[in-house]
């Protein structure tokens, strides 16, 4: 057990440096005169993943693949089953902004490079991994996400309603002393050091114990506690009636986790797939799909039976995956 609260501890700095590096690094965007629309999209948005970034550049230096593959598809999974599906089932979502309709479908692409890497032995008869040459293909493909949603952005920035949530969010990030603002981002990411490797040190110690594969300690306890940003901040945003937001964050994280945090990790170390992992990234892709005919083709709307079938799904698989160890 010891190696179990060794990860909690992980995961609680983790999440303590995250927060400390969101608000002082918006506080000196703030201080030298940055929109807070551009804080939101990219201090906020990157802060919410950096735990799952540290936990996986730490999980390839010390050869820990397989966890940093399920922390990837695990908080994907968990995002878009236990994240979206607890916010709807609070608040009803129906979407206004032109911007989730475009990101839904980029993805949806990503996803589905994921799914196709991932087939090396079906298709060249070869371990299933994702190779440093597939990692930077994926890296690209953020650059062109960043491009496309960039000129969204200078579209539509003044009738979308999700940013012009994001442009009231971290605007109160304004106050303190300089001297504060600097050690307080400097410290968050000395704890996110910290609580990354803990995390990874006791996880794969945990999993050594019960006698599971490390990427199911990925997928379920460090993919859980890594993602708790992302539930905390898409509950509060369905609790004030911004339901565009807590969308919004869980496919920002997705994407951001797709095209940045496993191929950041797969480029210092080759990715193996674990077994079951082609299954892990089809429910992924499957819970991804799902919300194309809602947001993109139909009314755009996310009801509480929807939010209630996310849940089941998540939950369903979840017994599944464990019980088949």
């Amino acid at each position: 057990m010891i190696s179990f609260f060794g990860i909690v501890l992980g995961v609680v700095i983790l999440i303590a440096g995250g927060t400390a590096l969101v608000r002082g690094a918006s506080e000196i965007a703030a201080r030298f005169g940055i929109s807070p629309m551009v804080i939101g999209l990219t201090v906020v948005a990157f802060g919410t993943s950096a735990p799952e970034l540290v936990v996986n550049i730490f999980g390839a230096l010390s050869g820990a693949t397989g966890l940093a593959f399920g922390n990837v598809v695990g908080s994907n999974i968990g995002n878009l089953g236990l994240v979206l599906g607890a916010a709807a089932i609070m608040s009803p979502i129906a979407i206004r902004g032109q911007i989730v309709r475009r990101e839904v479908p980029l993805l949806l692409l990503a996803t589905t490079m994921m799914m196709v890497m991932s087939l090396d032995r079906p298709l060249e008869n070869l371990p299933p991994a994702i190779r440093r040459t597939e990692a930077i293909v994926l890296l690209l493909m953020f650059c062109i996400v960043i491009y496309i949603t960039a000129l969204d952005f200078l579209r539509v920035q003044k009738q979308d309603p999700l940013l012009n949530g994001i442009v009231k969010g971290p605007a109160s990030f304004a106050s303190g002393s300089g001297r504060y603002r600097w050690l307080l981002a400097l410290g968050g990411f000395a704890l996110l050091f910290v609580g990354g490797e803990l995390t990874i040190r006791y996880g794969v110690a945990f999993a050594t114990q019960m006698g599971v594969s490390p990427a199911i300690i990925g997928l379920f306890v460090v993919a859980i506690g890594t993602s708790m940003p992302e539930l905390a901040t898409s509950i509060i945003a369905a609790m004030r009636g911004q339901p565009d937001l807590a969308l919004g964050n869980v496919i920002g994280s997705n994407i951001f986790n797709s095209l940045i945090v496993l191929p950041v990790s797969g480029a210092i170390a080759e990715i193996s797939v674990p077994s079951g992992g082609v299954g892990d990234l089809l429910i992924s892709w499957l819970l991804v799909a799902s919300l194309i005919p809602l947001f993109v083709f139909g009314r755009a709307y996310l009801g509480r039976r929807a939010g209630a079938f996310l849940l089941i799904v998540y939950f369903g698989y979840a017994i599944y995956r464990i019980q088949g160890v």
